[in-house]
């Protein structure tokens, strides 16, 4: 492979370094950082007229040697004054994102991919009748609104993590309930509602916080499997319970709706108060030379859509600002956009997943997958906004659409790629 000072940062096309002042093929690329020199920045608007999705790109990369917009804010609330008002929060998830996606060397978005999907999810949620509806409709999410639902959707986002094995479907671990067997995320909500069923209080916050009550033999009974694997990580969902617990009774007199209550009917403010308060919900990484982590916040936002499906935008889920909250960072929804030709990996990392490797948590290459991710669905919002302005749709939706259709696909044996392999306690 040709080598080149690191001073020259290009566009990188199988292994050949192309280099033009008019033009450059984007179709199938992996991409570098986008600090470029002093002498090649004269060239830089060409480039940028090449990119993939260059008019949905709103802000410009911040190098490090930019102001930073918290600073200016700063300076502006000195120097003028400080609003009338407190502004509206912001998780940052978004920004974040598409920071990674401009400096992604590994994980690539193609264009006309995404707008073919972006028509294909509209038609196929039209015809379905996709709504918030939806998540109720399961027959094993909770149908009761009231404060009992909210507690077992904390719960359930609490511990809303892991659940891969590289075992055959019929040796992975699995819940059996009501005469069904459960994997994946099902499982979880499946042995929820099994505990609740043998009046076991796995949704109490007092409960978790006793050492003597809430055990790990304890936990070991609920999440019991029916085949011989156990469920992963349940030292980590044991420790997950416990620091929540401790929260909600020093913080928020034992009750997770003060938590709601808090956020003053913002879904970024609950994001935040979650990520803030919980070390368990603050999926932040860094990533290069950025100066602040890049937030993921998956279990958090999870949570917030969650509340709002579940209570479809009224009473516990109701949230001004619930649009902003992003696509859900994991490992499903990165797979179907692979699979729809959205994604595209560089031929190591497309390796290292075809393999099945174990990529590490917080590593590169899983932060780029997943920022890629959030801000691929972001495009598709867009472009479905633009279409058919007329229609309510949000990154959760999408979100949700995709997530239904890769286990749909999963379930049909239609799995083309699999999935990329990280074990963490963020998804």
């Amino acid at each position: 492979m040709l080598s080149i000072s690191l001073d020259y940062r290009c566009w990188v096309i199988s292994n050949k370094f192309i280099w033009s002042k008019s033009f450059l093929s984007a179709r199938h690329f992996t991409r570098t950082s986008c600090f470029q020199p002093a002498h090649l920045r004269r060239h830089w608007s060409s480039f940028k007229q090449t990119q993939n999705f260059c008019s949905a790109k709103s802000t410009k990369n911040m190098s490090d040697d930019e102001a930073d917009p918290e600073l200016l804010e700063l300076l502006r609330a000195h120097l003028m004054g400080k609003p009338s008002s407190d502004p509206e929060p912001d998780t940052g998830v978004l920004e974040g994102a598409e920071y990674i996606y401009d400096n992604s060397i590994d994980v690539a978005l193609d264009m006309w991919s995404c707008k073919t999907a972006a028509n294909a999810i509209y038609k196929q949620m039209q015809e379905k009748s996709y709504s918030t509806s939806t998540w109720s409709e399961h027959e094993l999410h909770p149908k009761a609104k009231d404060e009992s639902t909210v507690n077992f959707i904390f719960t359930m986002d609490l511990l809303n993590f892991s659940f891969w094995s590289e075992l055959p479907g019929e040796d992975r671990f699995a819940i059996s309930y009501k005469d069904r067997t459960w994997t994946g995320y099902w499982s979880l909500v499946a042995a929820l509602q099994r505990a609740l069923d043998e009046d076991i209080p796995i949704t109490s916050s007092d409960f978790w916080q006793s050492e003597d009550e809430c055990t790990l033999d304890l936990l070991k009974h609920v999440f019991r499997s029916t085949t011989d694997e156990e469920i992963p990580m349940l030292e980590e969902r044991l420790a997950c319970l416990r620091e929540a617990g401790q929260v909600l009774y020093e913080s928020y007199s034992c009750s997770f709706t003060n938590c709601i209550k808090a956020a003053n009917g913002s879904a970024a403010g609950l994001v935040n108060i979650l990520a803030n308060d919980f070390s368990c919900f603050r999926d932040e990484h860094k990533f290069q030379g950025r100066r602040k982590p890049v937030r993921f916040l998956k279990r958090a936002q999870i949570l917030v859509a969650d509340l709002w499906a579940c209570f479809q935008g009224e009473g516990y889920g109701a949230f001004r600002d619930i649009d902003k909250i992003t696509m859900f960072a994991d490992y499903r929804v990165p797979q179907v956009l692979n699979t729809m030709g959205c994604l595209s990996y560089s031929p190591p990392l497309n390796e290292a997943i075809k393999e099945k490797q174990v990529i590490a948590s917080g590593s590169s290459w899983e932060l780029q997958m997943r920022a890629c991710s959030i801000w691929c669905v972001e495009l598709i919002r867009r472009e479905i906004k633009r279409n058919h302005p007329e229609v309510e749709i949000n990154a959760i939706l999408i979100d949700f659409f995709l997530y239904d259709l890769m286990k749909e696909m999963e379930s049909r044996g239609q799995e083309t790629v699999p999935h990329h392999r990280t074990r963490s306690i963020w998804y």
